[in-house]
């Protein structure tokens, strides 16, 4: 199974089996358990659902888990220690296919963390007016704190990460960012003006600092950690996930329960997961499960995946001139397990929305399908682009979410480049195949020759009127010009 990758994800929902609601009451499983005389039993498909809604709601623990195993094992440059940063340095190219829909707006600066013996203090440096954020994930996927340019300013500073269980004293001056487990992602971006601007990203990067507490305020050198040579280190984590069976997503599941205790106010779920087997820090053993229930679960992982997929073809967030324009519980989830799924699946470490907001888009305002035959205008009138505080861009994508080869090595349009407004102080983006003509290119898009689409990235939008935030504004529709 191979999943569509989106970055505004998409849903339908709900049907209750676990006390909690994830799919349309008026959609079955996906799929029917089998029994020995050809039937389908109701408690295997009851197990079968249930199970369906279990995979559904630890989906976000075991793929941080699965994540973090594969970031810690994968040498460098592509993967560093727990506790340790891995810098990316450079902006990916159209030869790039490890990871979908990336962005040529920010360089990368990401950690997992392991608080379970003692916090970590992240260290900034001075990034002289620079945005920047270092948003920080819970094992759910919750952002729970993010420093940056928007909450702390671009200055120095030193924060304090602690885990749930932390009981001591931070050192004078540094604020306490807790987090309510003890596996944490930080995943960084630091805005980066293009190429050029590559030295300047790189020295604010080597300024990013995680050191134990204990260690803070004296010489500090990361120890080198080997990963296991026998880690299975090129297989994705989402193929992982596609290949686990059911009994070892629900023993993981378990593990991590333990290690990660959700949420007061996931307590009647948690009781629910015990009917089926699923209990926090206990081995899951099918063998102790009645006959039928077991056999139901089996197929609980695949179906709940194939919903998932199915799900997200039916587009979430609202449509506005054909853009999807994501909700703005992004990042906070709650106990919407529906929501946090999917974009565990398709949008795996989403922002808060005060941090960025991206809609896309696959067609034109009049809702037909982008495709290079065509020569396309995004126009913004005076005074009416994206309202940021940081930055925008519009970045294009292939079918597949990756770049497109560029003749001109251009996969974005941003707001800091060198755009020619109109004499009335508007803006015109040309998305097409060819050039529009030397004095148009510095606002040219490259197009491929087939279908395309689009996502519009608005870097700490602003939250008063107009703002795409509370819906006053929104992008205008992408134009087809006539030839």
């Amino acid at each position: 199974m191979r999943r569509q990758r989106l970055v505004s994800a998409s849903i339908a929902f709900c049907c209750v089996l676990l006390g909690f609601k994830v799919f349309a009451a008026d959609e079955s499983s996906g799929a029917q358990v089998a029994s020995s005389d050809g039937g389908t039993t109701v408690k295997e498909q009851g197990a079968l659902q249930a199970g369906v809604e279990a995979v559904i709601y630890g989906l976000p623990l075991v793929m941080m888990d699965l994540t973090m195993q594969n970031f810690r094992n994968t040498p460098p440059p592509r993967g560093a220690p727990v506790n340790q940063f891995l810098h990316e340095r450079v902006f990916p190219t159209a030869s790039f296919k490890q990871v979908v829909r990336v962005n040529v707006d920010t360089l990368y600066s990401s950690a997992f963390l392991d608080l379970s013996k003692e916090p970590l203090v992240l260290s900034v440096p001075d990034t002289r007016g620079r945005y920047y954020l270092m948003p920080l994930m819970d094992a759910w996927t919750n952002v729970f704190a993010t420093p940056g340019t928007r909450t702390t300013g671009s200055g120095t500073g030193s924060f304090v990460i602690a885990g749930p269980d932390w009981t001591g004293t931070a050192p004078a001056g540094l604020q306490v960012l807790r987090s309510p487990t003890n596996m944490v992602w930080l995943l960084g971006r630091t805005e980066t003006n293009g190429p050029r601007d590559y030295p300047a990203i790189h020295a604010i990067q080597d300024g990013y600092k995680l050191v134990p507490l204990s260690k803070f305020g004296s010489a500090y050198t990361p120890p080198i950690v080997a990963g296991d040579p026998n880690f299975d280190a090129r297989t994705p984590p989402v193929e992982k996930l596609e290949n686990m069976s059911a009994a070892r997503y629900f023993d993981t599941l378990a593990r991590l329960l333990k290690s990660n205790p959700p949420p007061q106010a996931d307590a009647a779920v948690i009781a629910q997961l015990a009917h089926i087997g699923i209990v926090p820090g206990e081995p899951f053993d099918p063998s102790h499960l009645d006959p039928a229930v077991a056999k139901g679960l089996q197929g609980s992982v695949s179906v709940a995946l194939q919903k998932l997929q199915e799900a997200v073809t039916q587009q979430m967030g609202t449509s506005e001139n054909g853009w999807r324009i994501p909700p703005m519980t992004l990042g906070q989830f709650g106990t919407n397990y529906r929501i946090r799924a999917i974009v565990t699946w398709i949008a795996f470490g989403a922002n808060l929305p005060a941090d960025a907001v991206y809609p896309t888009t696959y067609v034109d305002g009049d809702g037909k399908p982008l495709n290079g035959s065509n020569d396309y205008t995004l126009h913004f009138d005076k005074e009416k682009a994206p309202p940021v505080n940081a930055f925008w861009s519009v970045t294009l994508y292939g079918p597949d979410s990756f770049f497109v080869i560029s003749p001109i090595n251009r996969y974005a349009i941003s707001s800091w480049m060198p755009l020619k407004h109109g004499s009335d102080g508007s803006l015109d983006i040309y998305i097409q195949k060819d050039s529009p003509g030397k004095g148009k290119e510095s606002n040219w898009l490259p197009a491929p020759e087939g279908d395309f689409n689009l996502t519009l990235r608005m870097y700490w939008p602003k939250d008063k009127p107009p703002s795409v935030i509370d819906g006053t504004w929104i992008p205008p529709g992408v134009t087809r010009a006539s030839r």
